[in-house]
């Protein structure tokens, strides 16, 4: 899928994947989601993270969370070597060990509706997120008896870790820790909260008060895309969700915000590579 340069990177069929990684080399990224959540703890480097038209510079063991779908890119300086530890992770794995009482999920969701997707930990929880994630890799880089089982055991642990870091409000992260323009901001939560309504650039503009080259151009300068692509592509993201969720195409094209089933279906299909029904019926199958 590429639409204005915005990019689904990454296939999961796993319970979660892990990659430890250090380069040094001049690397340029678009713009891209992920139908999972991923997990990026910096280590070293020098690199600012765009999230959703938030920039984060990042030091040393800052976490973030990048909920499926998210829009993200990371701006990289070269000049120094760049070392970092990514984990994806399935939805299913992290439903299937949620409870009544607890959603394992639940950090994701507090870093969406705070639009906070970094952790930044005092020491001792430093201290502990880095014995978890040393004990990590060397379960799964192991061939013991049950070492999978070991593997997951820790990566559940240290999941359960960053729930209690947000829940408990022990993120140490200040306004002065990010960058964002607040019109920008503010009109990306409005754009996700309200995608099945007429988002035309004119209509956003009479709402913030704001002209509509300015809209455009700081919208494009603080994201990365224009605000077309933008809200094409999220308005895509949700209609394949209900359809996922067994949502009748139809429906799921008027609630995402398309007024045209037929415009609809060719944006779905360049977007996923089959149509919105293809897609319907492939879920029918699991």
């Amino acid at each position: 899928m590429d639409i204005d340069g915005n990019q689904k990177r990454g296939y999961l069929n796993q319970d979660f994947r892990l990659f430890h990684l250090k380069d040094q080399r001049k690397q340029e990224f678009s713009p891209h989601y992920h139908d999972f959540d991923k997990i990026i703890i910096f280590l070293s480097g020098n690199v600012t993270y765009l999230v959703e038209g938030k920039a984060y510079p990042l030091k040393p063991l800052d976490i973030l969370l990048i909920n499926h779908h998210a829009i993200h890119k990371p701006i990289i300086d070269a000049s120094i070597p760049y070392e970092r530890i990514i984990i994806w992770i399935n939805s299913d794995f992290m439903e299937e060990h949620s409870r009544s009482a607890y959603n394992l999920s639940t950090c994701f969701h507090l870093a969406d509706q705070r639009s906070i997707n970094m952790i930044r930990m005092e020491s001792p929880f430093q201290t502990k997120i880095r014995t978890l994630l040393y004990d990590l890799e060397q379960a799964l880089s192991e061939h013991e008896f049950a070492s999978p089982l070991l593997a997951n055991s820790i990566f559940l642990q240290f999941i359960i870790h960053l729930n209690r870091i947000l829940i408990e409000d022990r993120n140490t992260i200040t306004e002065a820790s990010y960058r964002g323009n607040q019109h920008i901001l503010e009109l990306l939560r409005y754009i996700n909260t309200h995608l099945d309504q007429d988002l035309d650039i004119d209509t956003l503009s009479e709402t913030f008060f704001l002209s509509r080259s300015y809209l455009m151009h700081r919208f494009k300068s603080e994201t990365g895309y224009t605000i077309h692509a933008y809200i094409q592509q999220k308005r895509l993201l949700f209609a394949g969700e209900l359809i996922r969720n067994q949502i009748p195409v139809t429906e799921a094209c008027y609630q995402a915000g398309f007024s045209d089933y037929s415009t609809f279906s060719r944006a779905y299909k360049k977007m996923y590579g089959v149509s919105p029904r293809t897609s319907l019926k492939e879920t029918e199958t699991f």
